[in-house]
């Protein structure tokens, strides 16, 4: 009873009132306080202490414990009165974000046999319209309506869909409250009605069979492990065939895929370092899978197919990555095609009838190169001296026309198709910015800054023309940093509102990602985790060292592992900045990786490393765990989200740090929790409902900033 007092208590005080230290002290706005109750554990000898353990509802992932729910409520509450007052601000942003985007907007169309493809957005509509038409002429036909299916849900994502070979049939996955468990379904395109429900705990892209009467897909278990691939078949009643099924490794999922001339089902099975795959004709689904090379601790290998001869992209004698060739006859017999490189890092490699597609990056710069038979190699070529540019949608088997996605920080996103013949780059696709864009006002540049252990890590910065470079300019810095997931330098529209208001933007490119090569991963996880927190704080320290702004004005944000990243860096070096937001942040990490329960704990020990087993694992993640070294110091203002149906981080990781954060820091600053209810780890839904929660937290910063609504900086 004194428990629920408490959050009525909170509830009952909360009022509009500005955002600032001072005034939460003065009780003009009280945040929560979360009970603390006795839980401990030991592990090799060592006991840990975790009042907040309550939090994690038992009954997880159906979240209803009324403590539970009450505290997320009530912190839900706190950050609502404690943005009241940002609300002009936020409004305006909103407003700006939402002219960027175009009111009707359209993808290029992209041949797909006897039909053309694409969607679009009715001026206004949150969500899109699968369109195609046939090749040969005639008129557009719906394929499937989203803002149909999304009616009256508070959250709506499309996994995926797949037009079956004879182009009559659609199968489609969808999720309707971010729990990531989808409903598959199969639709006949020419009456708009659904004809089968085949699952509703799916993961992933279906794909049919070569005759278009069955459809594989990814089945999840209770705890959200991919654990097989099974085979529908329309019209037939009882269970769906088992194509494959992972039971030797904990930690293992499996996936599904296609090869580029659409004749095979690619099933791989794997966790972060090892995997293994399966080949099966898409003719003869039910025969026996071709296994490529078995599984061996540490190997990494993907496959493309044509005719009869494999295309092998694997680490096992390069951490960079060789292609290599093999027979089907035999799969596991590699000959390499093109040697592994300390300076080239092979990305994909996509078999095209004609040529190979090589995805490279060399030395930190996004690469396409074009292989033939002939041993002739071409590379597309790009003006930017900094840039991304990746394969964008190639269905056929050939690809004359190659579709590729390019950007920059000051170059909106674009849509090329490359002309492999000539040799020449036609734009298709040029994003449209309808509230006006002139890149002329903008600049970008690429830094190294140099590390503590004298490693140079890039950046990259983006900023418009004028902005200082004496120290005094705001600065905000972005990383991720795990996976092997760079993060490119490319453009964002909603990055606009940040900049114009005078914020330089940065992103820090930090070991963990694979930015540099997939010796920059290796040198970010496992006991080399803290490279990747370290990295960060010496970038900002750094950037204030050659004028790009100041230490203590500088803000920071990242999302999930990048979460991680700003838990660790606000225990390290607080006094670095300005702002934080931590959006869904993996901030428990030493907890969550000992839970075998917890639906991807088994297969992410390869990236975080085995606490349970080995001592040594234990004693490092606990040494820079976010939620574990929480101190009794100074921490900057903090917006942390969260979302109760997150499976990836779970809701109460941030809801613990923030709790825990609360009853220890000894600063008066401002610290927010905002969890979405109704979603999970991406947010709302929605080309606008996501950018609500954008236009929340750059309010956040800014305010933090001293910018008011108008875009003037107030005195600070």
């Amino acid at each position: 009873m004194v428990f629920m007092k408490q959050f009525l208590v909170a509830l009952v005080v909360m009022m509009a009132g500005p955002m600032s230290g001072a005034q939460a002290a003065e009780g003009a706005l009280k945040p929560p306080v979360a009970a603390k109750r006795p839980h401990s554990s030991t592990w090799h000898g060592v006991t840990i202490e975790d009042p907040y353990f309550w939090l994690k509802d038992q009954s997880y992932p159906v979240v209803d414990d009324a403590d539970v729910l009450a505290y997320v409520k009530a912190e839900n509450a706190y950050f609502a009165a404690s943005m009241k007052p940002l609300a002009p601000l936020t409004g305006t942003i909103f407003a700006e974000l939402k002219g960027r985007l175009a009111p009707a907007d359209a993808s290029v169309p992209a041949k797909d046999g006897a039909y053309e493809y694409w969607w679009k957005f009715e001026p206004g509509a949150q969500y899109r319209l699968w369109m195609r038409r046939p090749v040969a002429g005639g008129p557009e036909q719906l394929v499937l309506s989203e803002p149909e299916l999304a009616a009256g849900k508070a959250y709506f994502d499309l996994a995926g869909s797949s037009v079956s070979p004879d182009g009559k049939l659609l199968a489609y996955a969808y999720d309707d409250n971010g729990a990531e468990r989808y409903t598959l379904k199969v639709r006949d395109i020419a009456t708009g009605k659904d004809i089968a429900t085949v699952n509703t705990k799916t993961v992933g892209v279906p794909a049919w069979s070569a005759d278009s009467k069955s459809l594989a897909w990814v089945e999840v278990n209770d705890n959200w492990r991919r654990v097989k691939v099974r085979l529908h078949t329309l019209g037939q009643g009882g269970e769906d065939r088992v194509l494959y099924a992972e039971t030797a490794e904990l930690g293992f999922d499996v996936d599904l895929a296609e090869s580029q001339d659409g004749k095979w089902f690619i099933l791989s099975t794997g966790d972060n370092v090892t995997n293994e795959i399966r080949l099966v004709p898409k003719a003869d689904p039910l025969a026996e899978p071709l296994l490529v090379r078995a599984r061996q601790t540490g190997l990494e290998y993907q496959v493309d197919v044509r005719g009869q001869t494999l295309f092998v992209r694997a680490n096992d004698t390069h951490p960079n990555f060789r292609i290599a060739t093999a027979r089907l006859a035999a799969p596991g017999q590699w000959t390499t095609l093109v040697e592994g490189s300390d300076r080239v890092y092979l990305r994909g490699v996509t078999a095209f009838t004609s040529y190979l597609a090589i995805s490279e990056r060399v030395e930190g710069l996004d690469q396409i190169r074009l292989r033939r038979d002939d041993g002739s190699e071409t590379r597309v070529p790009f003006a930017e001296a900094s840039y991304t540019a990746d394969l964008g949608t190639n269905r056929e088997p050939d690809a004359p026309l190659l579709r590729i996605g390019y950007s920059s920080m000051v170059t909106p996103q674009t849509v090329y198709d490359y002309d492999v013949a000539r040799g020449a780059l036609v734009t298709r696709k040029v994003q449209q910015i309808p509230s006006g864009y002139d890149a002329g006002q903008y600049a970008t540049e690429r830094l190294m800054i140099t590390a503590r252990d004298g490693v140079q890590v890039p950046v990259s910065i983006v900023y418009k023309k004028g902005w200082p470079r004496d120290g005094s300019g705001k600065l905000h810095l972005y990383a991720y940093g795990a996976y092997g997931s760079a993060v490119p330098p490319s453009f964002s529209a909603s990055r606009l509102s940040l900049i114009d208001r005078g914020v330089a933007y940065a992103i820090a490119h930090v070991r963990g990602g694979d930015d540099l090569g997939y010796n920059w991963y290796l040198d970010g996880k496992l006991m080399k985790r803290t490279n990747t927190f370290n990295d960060f704080v010496d970038v900002a320290r750094g950037l204030a060292a050659k004028g790009y702004g100041r230490e203590g004005n500088i803000s920071a944000s990242g999302g999930s592992a990048g979460g991680e990243l700003m838990g660790a860096v606000v225990n390290q070096a607080p006094e670095l900045w300005r702002a934080v937001v931590a959006e869904v942040p993996f901030v428990d990490a030493l907890n969550t990786m000992l839970d075998t329960s917890l639906p991807l704990t088994p297969g992410e020990w390869p990236e975080w490393g085995n606490p349970i087993t080995d001592k040594a694992a234990f004693d490092f993640i606990r040494s820079y765990s976010p939620y574990d070294n929480v101190t009794a110091k100074a921490y900057p203002p903090m917006l942390v989200t969260a979302g109760l149906n997150d499976p990836r981080v779970t809701y109460w990781e941030p809801a613990k740090w923030v709790a825990k954060l609360r009853a220890t820091k000894t600063d008066n600053n401002v610290l927010l929790l905002r969890t979405n209810m109704g979603a999970g780890h991406g947010g709302n839904s929605g080309r606008f409902g996501a950018l609500e929660d954008v236009a929340e937290e750059y309010s956040f910063i800014l305010n933090q900033f001293g910018v008011a609504a108008g875009g003037d900086a107030a005195a600070r």
